[in-house]
């Protein structure tokens, strides 16, 4: 088994979604987090003062599939989250040695 970890930009949440669900990849978990990366640091002004927004707002969306579907969803969010500027996101697959399902204890492929 995978598990595809992908930090996009919050506004692709539902193109990945929409592309991923026809793929029949339906189970997947999504946090709002903070990041850093290709976008060069801004500088904002409120109240007069001035700071440096060097974090911005992302999405990480994560699957686990198993392990011949890895480089197709991989390519389904590249495609579906693409913007064409720095900071559209990364994608980071990794290996999992087992899953287990808490209702049932099925474990492995079975648990997905």
């Amino acid at each position: 088994m995978k598990k595809i970890e992908a930090i996009i930009r919050p506004f692709k949440l539902d193109e990945v979604k929409e592309a991923l669900n026809g793929a029949g990849v339906m189970a997947m978990t999504v946090s709002e987090v903070q990041g850093s990366g290709g976008e060069p640091v801004r500088t904002d002004r409120y109240r007069g003062l001035e700071y440096r927004v060097d974090l911005r707002p992302r999405i990480k969306v994560e699957v686990v599939v198993e392990d011949y579907r890895a480089d197709q969803v991989s390519c389904i969010i590249t495609e579906a989250a693409r913007t064409g500027y720095p900071g559209a996101g990364v994608i980071f697959v990794s290996s999992l040695e087992d899953s287990i399902r808490i209702r049932t204890g099925e474990h492995g492929e079975a648990a997905v």
